[in-house]
């Protein structure tokens, strides 16, 4: 609870540094901010796990990793920003407040232990990312994006409340404790209102990950809003929601997954088809990597069709690989398209001769996110499948493996524009915050991938 505390007063700090023009100060002190909101979780490790205000929220192992892995990059995330904003107008402050905000939903979301907070840490987040993602007063397109996420999230929120409403009309509760004991105690006796919320819910959480077929807004409000924002809602976001997703359904539902095994099983294979083939057809950039991010998805729902003891280590390796190499990927797309102006694969031609080490963090972030050995995407892919196959997933696991081989295609088109297509450009000039950032990400990304022992069984 610390770390909420923290940057709670965090963020209305970095109001009044932006009320008082103290601009230059935001960015250290955010770090700083979120260093020791990092801290507030590491020294609550080892304490005792026990439901805080009335069964509200839930601090175990499962909830403070996923914590400290938001914190972790929204860091990342914040370096990267501090020439970034500066391009679209004043208000600084502001954007830093929306962002520290957006991750205390987020860690509200990961540690809920009632269904209200699920729905308020998801309302915190959500709401401070439609102004986000409209950041841009100026730009059309960001302002259509913000507006169809603005309407898709409170769609989905309609979903998500409804199945609330329909849980608790079975159970007479919203705690995880209670809705857990009627599910054991009713197994062969489970309320028709019951079976419905469930279903509401795998369609409420679905729009907030991006599976297909609810993830028609995703392609449109991630191309539209500004590269920065996209990477937060990219990694942090679906981090949050995954967990949320992974923690109610092994907590509450595991006894039913007969019922709702076979939906989260055509969820998953339409998001792996329906992500990687339309990323092949791409041109930009930024949108292949959108399109790439619902195919991530179906590979994140394997931990849930798949639930037992490995599942929770298998997710967090799986989006700490994948939100690692999308901060790598948008970072190298910010600077080269700050170079070329362009988000066309076009851009990159070349780059490997004129910014050597760039090109190399970026080709290392390629080669995890398509799964490629020695990195730590493999090891996320491989307990994907593993957890899969134990199941006896085994057409799954076989659709999931020709997806990920359509993934190195459309991937490897960056390697091959940076390595082997010449063209006359100029040095793309990226500044030290870039550089740090990058290759913190790249670094584990490699270390994760050869010792995976560092952080398997963690949760």
């Amino acid at each position: 609870m610390g770390a909420i505390i923290t940057l709670s007063l965090l963020a209305i700090l970095i109001l009044y540094l932006g009320l008082f023009k103290a601009t230059k100060t935001i960015l250290p002190i955010s770090i700083l901010g979120l260093v020791g909101a990092l801290v507030f979780c590491i020294v609550q490790w080892n304490g005792t796990a026990v439901p805080l205000y009335n069964g509200m929220v839930l601090f175990d192992h499962y909830a403070l990793v996923f914590s400290m892995l938001m914190i972790g990059l929204a860091i990342l995330i914040l370096l990267l920003s501090r020439d970034y904003f500066d391009t679209i107008g004043e208000h600084t402050a502001e954007y830093f407040s929306l962002i520290l905000f957006s991750l205390i939903g987020g860690l509200i979301i990961v540690s809920f232990y009632n269904l209200s907070m699920l729905f308020i840490g998801i309302e915190i987040m959500s709401v401070a990312l439609y102004i986000l993602v409209g950041i841009r007063k100026s730009d059309y397109g960001s302002n259509e994006a913000s507006l169809k996420y603005f309407l898709m999230g409170a769609f989905s929120t309609g979903f998500l409340l409804f199945g609330i409403t329909l849980i608790y009309g079975a159970t007479g509760s919203f705690g995880m404790e209670e809705i857990q004991s009627y599910v054991q105690n009713n197994v062969q006796a489970i309320s028709p209102l019951f079976y419905t919320g469930v279903i509401l819910f795998i369609i409420g959480l679905g729009f907030k990950i991006g599976a297909a077929p609810f993830h028609f807004w995703v392609p449109d409000v991630y191309d539209g809003a500004p590269i920065l924002i996209t990477t937060f809602m990219s990694t942090i976001v679906k981090v949050a929601a995954i967990a949320a997703f992974l923690r109610l359904f092994w907590f509450c539902f595991e006894p039913l997954s007969s019922f709702w095994t076979p939906v989260l099983s055509v969820m998953s294979v339409l998001t792996l088809f329906i992500g990687n083939i339309t990323a092949l057809m791409q041109q930009s950039f930024k949108r292949m990597l959108t399109y790439s991010s619902v195919s991530h998805v179906g590979y994140m729902l394997f931990a849930i069709l798949s639930l037992g003891g490995e599942s929770a280590n298998g997710i967090l390796i799986y989006v700490g690989a994948y939100s690692l190499s999308s901060i790598v990927a948008f970072g190298g797309l910010i600077a080269v398209k700050r170079s070329s102006g362009s988000e066309q694969f076009e851009a990159f031609n070349g780059l490997a001769k004129k910014n050597p080490y760039l090109s190399f963090t970026i080709l290392v972030a390629m080669l995890s996110l398509a799964g490629i050995p020695l990195t730590v995407g493999f090891i996320g892919k491989f307990m994907m499948f593993a957890a899969a196959l134990h199941n006896y997933h085994i057409a799954l696991v076989v659709l999931a493996v020709i997806n990920a081989a359509i993934g190195i295609y459309y991937y490897f088109r960056v390697i091959i524009a940076m390595y082997f297509k010449p063209t006359d450009r100029e040095e793309v000039v990226w500044n030290l915050n870039y550089k740090v950032v990058l290759t913190i990400a790249t670094i584990i990304t490699i270390c994760l991938g050869l010792y995976p022992s560092l952080v398997t069984n963690i949760v």
